[in-house]
């Protein structure tokens, strides 16, 4: 019975923080929808030539005109704009609160391993984002906003088009800049070894070139390449991260 009464007390409080984690969640992403020119100021920014990236390079923002085809299409923009941006500031509230619920069933090494873990595959996963804000992301869109087959088509984007590419570009970056941290894991299960990926390395590059490639559908070698070089170094970085000899884990 106590037993029960254990899984039910888990349970209840597993539904309490699950609520808390969409409350604020939720509120965030009332405040941004609320915060309509701002929340669209940071998103179209990229189309901009004050934007940092473009004043960095002494370069221009291509002229590319955003349409709107759908009677909701702003609408339901604003609104899929307004809740990533609500989950994003609340992350690390979501973070702490979920891991507050699992810290309390972890051993004290166990729990300062995972502190370590969730901090440097959250900061990973911020600065992937961040990268292709500020810097995969405009020049993608220069080039394509620039690319036509003739001169008697006119080169335009859908409102939801470019929300669409922003998000699924930033959601892979934010994936592809965890990969030191996965390989820290694997290799601290015994499931990696450093030799391992430096004996493949040239493997390892094809492969980041095809996933630059998926990434960033582009024929532009420029942007393939803005895409790819940090992958690699994060390639790079793993390899000094993962042991030599497989670590057997925590008893």
């Amino acid at each position: 019975m106590a037993e029960q009464d254990t899984f039910w007390g888990h349970l209840e409080a597993l539904r309490l923080t699950l609520l808390k984690m969409l409350a604020a969640a939720t509120v965030l992403a009332v405040a941004a929808f609320c915060l309509k020119d701002w929340l669209f100021g940071f998103v179209l920014w990229p189309l901009h030539d004050d934007f940092p990236t473009y004043r960095a390079l002494d370069i221009e923002a291509i002229p590319l005109q955003l349409i709107n085809t759908q009677l909701t299409e702003q609408f339901m923009a604003h609104i899929k704009v307004a809740f990533v941006a609500g989950v994003v500031a609340a992350s690390p509230y979501l973070v702490y609160a979920l891991f507050s619920f699992v810290a309390p069933a972890l051993y004290e090494n166990e729990l300062r391993v995972s502190k370590r873990l969730i901090a440097a595959s959250y900061l990973a996963s911020c600065t992937g984002m961040a990268v292709n804000y500020l810097i995969v992301f405009p020049l993608t869109v220069r080039f394509l906003g620039s690319y036509r087959v003739s001169a008697e088509v006119m080169p335009m984007l859908t409102l939801s088009g470019y929300i669409d590419t922003l998000l699924v570009m930033s959601l892979a970056f934010g994936m592809v800049f965890e990969m030191p941290v996965v390989a820290w894991l694997m290799g601290h299960f015994g499931l990696l070894k450093s030799e391992w990926m430096s004996r493949y390395r040239r493997h390892a590059i094809v492969a980041i070139l095809i996933v630059a490639a998926v990434i960033t559908p582009t024929t532009d070698m420029i942007t393939l390449s803005v895409v790819a070089l940090p992958i690699w170094l994060l390639y790079e970085v793993s390899i000094l991260l993962v042991p030599k000899t497989a670590c057997q884990p925590p008893a």
